[in-house]
């Protein structure tokens, strides 16, 4: 079995990427320009619009949306008879990972599975919400709400990118909604790591840059083999459609995101808590997508069972 990239598939990741710096560049209002010369030419701001700590709730960026509409985000999987691109879950594996990396918020997961049954989904024109285990994501912001969402009520999230709502009785989970969080995952888990390598580089203490000192340079290569085992996991699922290669790929890409980000927020020390740093939001995001799908407990469980089976 391979896993390296074919070259559309390649050029599919491209321009994920190129989109999302574009919409940095023409001032979306969830992104704003670079800080210190950030490779990537984008970043994300702690609040959409012209919210601030405090606020009550963050605003979609439609802007976006659409924007991921017209690049065909949304109806990837769809057969090119429906007008999507008739691709398959590995190509739909390499968006999220890119979403993920870039902090994109928003009910993504949602959107992207109503596609093909809720008018308007595909093209980015309108934005779904559904029940996700016991969680609803930008429940008041969407235009559709998805059966199962019902009696929802507001829950206090730890991301201010991510508002909250909670359903009473948790949701069925549906295998591509994990693997798709799972790609997430696996790009805020890359993002973390190039964040932290890149001020390793630069931040000096004692005369030397603190990438010198051997515990951050332990830290950093931990950060890039948790990365990289949970990618062959993520991909290698995204080939197979097993559930319990989903599961394994689930909790690998939960623990490389969520440990890269605290890892990262070290490396930064007290700046990695500040709302112009992106750090704590790369923590904060992976908190909120490691409890979607009945959380890391229900992979567990699934795939304990296929272990014993």
């Amino acid at each position: 079995m391979r896993f390296q990239l074919t070259g559309e598939q390649e050029a599919l990741r491209g321009a994920v990427r190129g989109v999302l710096r574009r919409v940095a560049g023409a001032g979306s209002s969830w992104l704003v320009a670079p800080r210190g010369g950030a490779a990537d030419g984008y970043s994300p701001a702690p609040f959409p619009g012209d919210a601030r700590p405090g606020d009550e709730r963050p605003r979609l960026d439609r802007g976006l949306w659409r924007a991921l509409g017209d690049l065909g985000f949304f109806s990837l999987r769809l057969p090119e008879a429906d007008g999507g691109a008739g691709l398959g879950l590995p190509e739909a594996v390499l968006v999220f990972e890119e979403a993920g990396r870039a902090l994109v918020p928003g009910p993504l997961v949602a959107t992207h599975l109503a596609a093909g049954q809720v008018p308007g989904a595909a093209e980015g024109e309108v934005v779904v919400a559904a029940a996700d285990g016991r969680l609803v994501e930008w429940l008041e912001e969407a235009d559709v709400v998805r059966p199962g969402a019902e009696g929802a009520l507001p829950l206090r999230s730890v991301d201010p990118l991510t508002p909250l709502h909670r359903v009473p009785a948790p949701a069925p989970t549906d295998p591509v909604a994990v693997l798709l969080t799972a790609a997430e995952q696996l790009g805020t888990a890359a993002r973390a790591g190039e964040l932290a390598v890149q001020h390793a580089r630069t931040r000096e203490q004692f005369g030397q840059p603190i990438g010198a000192f051997q515990a951050v340079k332990h830290s950093c290569a931990q950060m890039l083999v948790r990365t990289e085992v949970a990618r062959a996991a993520v991909y290698a699922a995204a080939v197979t459609a097993d559930r319990a290669d989903i599961a394994a790929a689930r909790l690998l890409a939960d623990e490389a995101a969520v440990r890269g980000a605290r890892d990262c927020l070290q490396v930064h020390g007290g700046m990695g808590f500040t709302w112009e740093s992106e750090v704590h939001l790369l923590l904060k995001r992976a908190w909120v997508r490691s409890e979607r799908c009945g959380g890391g407990t229900e992979s567990e469980e699934l795939l304990a069972a296929d272990l014993v089976a």
